[in-house]
């Protein structure tokens, strides 16, 4: 029992380890790019781009990957975007100029954009619907640790030349290891029952629901009728995004955009600028500091994980959109009222505070949400739909941040009252769109969306 209990962990943590992958490789970037500039004898517009280029890989992926998993399946495509994790480090590691480097960042970028539409879709479809919330998060708490690791990565590769390879070539080949093991795992792990089922596939579906179901209360038989039931209904395809799921492409973009315009990678890709260019803090200092918003990060998505399945996805929702707007509204006034030295630190607590809201709310949730409310025979698009909406809105927040800053004439008041805006909005955006789904299983959520389309159907035909 204790073996099965452990195989069940272990295969929620390597099917989330596209997660991980996902924080490392947006992460390590923002120590290794001032050195590759050097190295490169590059431009600021060129190291800009190698830092953005892979976002735009990611859009690419992210809205590609959706209809293949629907049509493949999710265990094949985690596959392939382990494979496009391993190419991709390892041409980062050995890039000679500018275009091989953005070549390299943009097949990072695909696999990105991947696995951050594949794995929440596939987390939710293997969890029982009791632990969906922690099974979720452990996607964000992933994303979160990627990040942490390739902070503590920049730092311990640092000016060590190992082997006569540059420090720089060693942060980003570090991202082979992961990648490795993702690969690996991918090979070991479940299809998605959902899939199964969808495919025709009962007897396989059956099997691996008692593996997974072994060791909680869920009846496995039952859960696979349920499966069948809505496997079973009229298959529209992308044509259902526009008809009956046209409320969850409008909450999961709402989501995912809001998740990035309150400015969380504004923190995760500058905070060393901000503390640089803001503050006139060593360039060293900066980057302590970013380890340690890093720490906070990773703590308190630890925290989201343990809680997530006690309180409804709404409430935390609201929490953390009041805590971000109570946090960073008050750094934007300090920094327009106080002088630069008196409010550097006033402006680390509140920024801590701040990553504290994101963390334990919006951080994780957005990503379970997306892999919860669309119904099976759309939801990988339906994830493409969402997970690229966060990356347009990563776009847009990563290249004008500086500009923000720099019209400010870097006070950090002047970009964090933007994302104190966007925080204010989220309030009203949970409270009038966003549905609860705790405790329901995918199939209920699912039901519950047709119904409530049918109803609608019956008034207008009453109303004609």
């Amino acid at each position: 029992m204790r073996t099965r209990h452990l195989s069940i962990f272990f295969i929620f943590v390597f099917g989330a380890l596209g997660g991980l992958l996902f924080g490392f490789d947006t992460g390590i970037i923002s120590g290794a790019s001032s050195l590759i500039e050097s190295d490169f004898k590059l431009n600021v517009e060129q190291t800009g781009f190698i830092t953005s280029s892979v976002l735009i890989g990611s859009s690419i992926g992210a809205l590609s990957i959706g209809s293949l998993s629907d049509k493949f399946g999710r265990k094949k495509l985690l596959l392939f975007a382990s494979i496009l994790f391993l190419l991709g480090s390892g041409l980062s590691m050995t890039a000679s100029g500018f275009v091989s480097m953005i070549t390299a960042r943009i097949i990072l970028g695909f696999a990105v954009g991947s696995a951050s539409a594949l794995t929440p879709a596939y987390l939710a479809e293997l969890a029982d619907a009791p632990h969906r919330g922690s099974l979720g998060t452990m996607f964000q708490l992933m994303v979160t640790l990627g990040i942490l690791l390739a902070y503590v990565s920049n730092l311990g590769f640092l000016g060590h030349n190992l082997l006569g390879i540059r420090d720089w070539r060693w942060m980003l080949g570090s991202a082979l290891i992961p990648a490795a093991i993702l690969f690996i795992g991918s090979l070991i792990l479940p299809e998605s029952p959902r899939f199964l089922v969808e495919k025709g596939k009962v007897d396989e579906a059956r099997t691996v629901l008692h593996e997974l179901r072994e060791n909680t209360d869920e009846d496995p038989d039952k859960e696979l009728s349920e499966i069948q039931a809505v496997a079973n209904q009229p298959k529209g395809g992308l044509r259902e995004l526009f008809t009956f799921a046209r409320p969850a492409v409008i909450v999961a973009i709402g989501l995912m955009f809001l998740q990035q315009l309150v400015g969380i990678n504004s923190v995760i890709y500058f905070l060393p600028q901000v503390f640089i260019k803001g503050f006139g803090f060593a360039e060293g200092n900066a980057i302590w500091i970013s380890v340690g918003i890093g720490v906070v990060n990773f703590v308190c998505t630890l925290l989201a994980y343990k809680i997530m399945d006690k309180f409804n996805r709404r409430t935390i929702l609201l929490f953390g959109s009041i805590v971000m707007a109570l946090a960073i509204g008050t750094l934007s006034v300090l920094n327009f009222t106080l002088d630069v030295k008196a409010a550097a630190v006033p402006t680390m607590i509140l920024i801590a505070v701040y990553i504290f809201g994101f963390a334990v709310s919006w951080g994780p949730i957005c990503w379970l949400m997306i892999g919860e409310i669309f119904p099976l025979n759309v939801r990988g698009v339906g994830n493409s739909i969402g997970s690229a909406a966060n990356w347009i809105g990563n776009f847009i927040v990563s290249q004008f941040f500086l500009v923000l800053l720099a019209t400010f004439h870097n006070n950090v008041g002047g970009p964090f009252a933007v994302f104190t805006f966007f925080a204010i909005v989220s309030i009203f955006f949970v409270i009038f769109m966003v549905p609860e789904t705790r405790g329901k299983t995918l199939e209920e959520i699912e039901m519950e969306m047709r119904n409530r389309e049918a109803s609608k159907d019956s008034e207008t035909v009453k109303k004609a």
